[in-house]
């Protein structure tokens, strides 16, 4: 049985028990949300705790504690040596994948891409956790028969798996205004992290409210 499913038998078990005792039921522990991403998600160039991964945590209160396993250049290949160790490590209850950029700007296969992503995502429901994919864009100069099919394939996966899908991480920041990017032009500033953890919250928002309003 999944930790989600325990998560969700655990109140009324706790509740039997603490009425048969005349006893004040516990509160329910937090969730474990992880993310899995590369320097998008690392808060390369600024400070980390005005990240987005840092925002999505004062929004998520104590209904969940946020775990943070993103390294900068990580690229789907990486992120998949890895993903059943930080699974084992952190038993969460949702991840969110954010990889593939790293893989996309260096112009790697789309097809190594998709099948690193499905693998990882299918290994998170394995561990009885809940996948959602961060999806990403590509610049123009690759060219558009790359780029489409780099877009799609977050589509893919997401329609093959069952996961949850944020179909462009950057979606209002890249390319809109240059406060909002590091001087690489790659790497969102501080100022654009709040759009960062709104992008996010329009899909996790209803995979997450009811623990959010148990915990108030």
């Amino acid at each position: 049985m999944g930790r989600l499913a325990i998560r969700l038998l655990l109140p009324l078990a706790l509740l039997g028990s603490a009425a048969d005792a005349g006893a004040e039921v516990p509160r329910q522990p937090p969730g474990v949300l992880l993310v899995l991403g590369d320097s998008l998600s690392a808060a390369y160039g600024i400070p980390e705790e005005q990240s987005w991964v840092n925002l999505l945590q004062e929004r998520l209160g104590s209904a969940y504690r946020v775990e943070n396993a993103s390294v900068s250049g990580e690229t789907t290949q990486g992120g998949l040596a890895r993903i059943v160790k930080t699974l084992e490590l952190y038993e969460p209850d949702i991840v969110i994948i954010e990889l593939g950029g790293n893989d996309g700007l260096r112009g790697l296969p789309i097809a190594s891409i998709r099948d690193n992503l499905r693998t990882m995502t299918e290994a998170v429901k394995a561990a009885g956790a809940q996948p959602v994919l961060a999806g990403m864009l590509m610049p123009p100069n690759l060219g558009p028969r790359y780029t489409e099919a780099f877009e799609q394939l977050y589509v893919d996966v997401a329609e093959a798996t069952g996961a949850a899908l944020v179909p462009f991480l950057l979606d209002g920041v890249a390319a809109t205004d240059e406060d909002l990017m590091l001087p690489d032009g790659i790497h969102p500033s501080a100022a654009a992290q709040e759009r960062l953890v709104e992008n996010v919250w329009e899909v996790l928002a209803p995979l997450v409210e009811g623990d959010i309003h148990a915990s108030d």
